[in-house]
């Protein structure tokens, strides 16, 4: 199959990912991990895409901070 035989497969995880994750079963780092972002503002991009919006702390920021440098951004 190609990508666009994978989209349709790619859009029911996502949908289903971020149902869970409303219902509060998956928490952010769980949400990032099973859809395959790599930071936490990737994440928030995505979930803002779909009217989900999340709270922020300076534990957060600190970890995005992480993972950007992690990632060599």
């Amino acid at each position: 199959m190609g990508a666009d035989g994978d989209k349709p497969a790619r859009r029911a995880l996502e949908d289903c990912a971020v149902e869970e994750f409303r219902a509060g079963l998956l928490t952010p780092p769980e949400l990032r991990r099973r859809l395959g972002f790599g930071t936490r503002t990737m994440l928030d991009a995505f979930l803002k895409e779909r009217g989900v919006y999340t709270d922020h702390d300076d534990a957060d920021l600190m970890q995005d901070l992480r993972d950007l440098d992690r990632l060599g951004l």
